[in-house]
Order: structure tokens, then sequence, then C-alpha cells
């Protein structure tokens, strides 16, 4: 029998192989061509000899060493972290609108990180994503209360107007803040916007371990992700401890989308959307959903920061701007679909 059970799931496993060692391979090349696009694009050449023999006199080498390596990486973390939280809030939450964006983290993280870069001037990676943290935390808090004490609980359609509320009362505290001091806020305008430009390799090296341990946390409870999103009741039929696995969930979602924060500001959207592509092609099992969503989610952030730095070039948009492009169009077909 259990031979049958292996022959059954061999092509699965090998397809679902191929499909990894294809998205690596788009990606790589995504973070290729990132590396050579720009106001001065690069060959691959100089590409290779810049990361394999880096010489700080090489006004191309320092190109890519301090300006385009730093937000590559970037956008691979942040595009990564986003889209593994947007997964793990859909799957505990059974609710297809769940992401970071949607239900409010990002925008208490960012409401956090504005408050303590322009009124207490902390400005140390190592600092800012845990502040970024403690208001994903108090955000996520306040949209699941309000949402519970709405008449139907907290139903999908009430954690999204939920979260549309406390996200919008706080870009109006942001934005209250940016009039009265206009001068000591002008730095964070384009990092509010959601932007990958600006940061250096040191930060990330702070942050990146952080996510990372988010990532493979996910990553080790996939399966039990599955089983959590068919519904308490089996879950505790099944034998999981759901309310110790919701919170050890919770606290990765929260540190990935501190994190991301932290690097590029609140980058909309991609935990909403990429999700969603990848169930439609692996299905709902997250022990594929999680591993892809993190691959994807690096190719499409990567993707779409491309975009924003050559579409006008050589002047940028912000990489958030791109992001709400691409995903309110697919937020409001799955309001249409998902709500009615």
């Amino acid at each position: 029998m259990n031979s049958s059970i292996e022959s059954v799931n061999q092509p699965y496993t090998l397809s679902y192989s191929l499909a990894a060692i294809v998205s690596v391979s788009i990606c790589s090349m995504l973070f290729m061509l990132h590396l050579s696009v720009g106001a001065k694009p690069l060959s691959y050449a100089v590409l290779y000899q810049a990361l394999s023999s880096f010489d700080n006199s090489n006004f191309d080498h320092m190109i890519i060493h301090n300006i385009r390596l730093p937000r590559a990486l970037i956008a691979i973390a942040v595009g990564a972290s986003l889209s593994v939280a947007g997964a793990i809030m859909q799957g505990v939450t059974r609710n297809p609108l769940a992401s970071p964006s949607v239900l409010g983290l990002l925008a208490g993280a960012s409401f956090a990180v504005v408050i303590g870069l322009g009124l207490f001037d902390i400005t140390s990676p190592l600092y800012t994503p845990w502040i970024a943290a403690l208001g994903a935390g108090t955000a996520a808090t306040l949209v699941i209360v309000i949402a519970t004490a709405a008449p139907g609980g907290a139903t999908t359609l009430n954690l999204t107007l939920s979260g549309a509320a406390v996200s919008a009362l706080l870009a109006a505290l942001i934005a209250v803040m940016q009039l009265a001091n206009e001068d000591d806020f002008d730095d964070l305008r384009e990092w509010l916007t959601g932007s990958l430009a600006g940061n250096s390799l040191q930060s990330f090296y702070y942050i990146a371990p952080v996510m990372l341990v988010a990532l493979v946390t996910a990553l080790l409870v996939s399966r039990k992700i599955t089983v959590l999103s068919m519904g308490d009741e089996i879950a505790k039929g099944l034998g999981v401890k759901t309310l110790g696995l919701k919170i050890q969930l919770m606290l990765a979602v929260i540190v990935l989308t501190a994190c991301s924060v932290a690097m590029a500001g609140p980058v909309g959207f991609v935990g909403l959307v990429v999700p969603h592509a990848v169930r439609f092609f692996v299905g709902a099992d997250y022990r594929w959903v999680i591993p892809f969503s993190a691959i994807i989610g690096a190719g499409f952030l990567l993707a779409v920061d491309i975009v924003a730095r050559t579409v006008i070039n050589p002047q940028e948009i912000s990489t958030g701007i791109i992001t709400a492009i691409v995903g309110a169009p697919l937020f409001i077909y799955l309001v249409k679909v998902k709500l009615r």
C-alpha cells in the first residue's frame, strides 16, 4: 500500500520540483537584470567582475555594490516576506482578502516607525524592526477587536472594513505629523510610498537574519497551516493545538511585516496578490504554498522594481506605487467574487 501511495505522490513531487527549479531560475534572471538596468546600463560581464572581483576604484563596481545590490537583495527579502505573511494570514483566517496591507499591519508598522524616526530620532536598523513590530501587533489587535465587536463578529467583511478604517486613521495621523513638522519628516515622504532605494548592505545584514528565522518557522509548520485552513474543529480533531499555533504564526507574520517595513516602507498588495497567484498553480497545500510564495514573491518584487526604475528613466517611481497599481484591480475582483 505504501508503494502505491509513493507512486501516486511521485509525479506531483517531480512536477513541483520542476516548477521550483523554473521559478528559482526566473528569479535569478530577474536578479541579474535588476543589477544591470538603470540610469546607466551595465553589461553582464561587468556584473560578473563586480561580484567576483570587486574593485573599489571602478565606478561601475561601486554602482553595483553600493546602490543596486542592496536594492536587489532587499527586493528579494521584502517580496518573499510579505508574500509568505499574506499566505499565512489567508490560511489561518480563511479570509481570501487577508494580507498585511488590507488588515492594517503595514499601516501600524509604518506609523510606529514614523513615531520612532520623527519624534525620537531612532534610525538604527537594530531597533527599527522591533518598533515596527510593536506597531504592526498593536494595529492587528485593534483590527480584530473592532471586527469582533461589530455585528456578526470577525467575518471576512468586518475584518476587511476594520482594517481599512484603522489604516485610514493611521495614514491621517501620519499626514498630520508631516504637516506639523515638514522639515523633520521630509525624508520620510518617499519611504512612506514604499521605496527600495537608499538602503545599505549593512541594514540588510542586520534585518535579514530575523526575516529568515520567521520564514523558516513558517516553512516548518506549513503542514499544520493546511490543516488549520480547514477549520478549527477539524484541526483539533487531528491533534493540532490551534491556539498555540495561531500565536506562533501571528508572531511570524508580525516579524515578517515589521522587517519589510523597516527595510522598504509600506509596500502594499504584495501579500495579497502573490499567494492567490501561487494557489492557482499549486493548490491549497501549504507545504507548497509557503515556499512558492517566497520564491514568486521575491521575483515579483524584483520585476516590479525594475519597472519602477526604468518606466520613466532616468527618474524613478516608488515601488509601492507600482504594486498598488497591480494589486488594486485584483483586490476589487476578490471583493466582488468572494464577498457577494
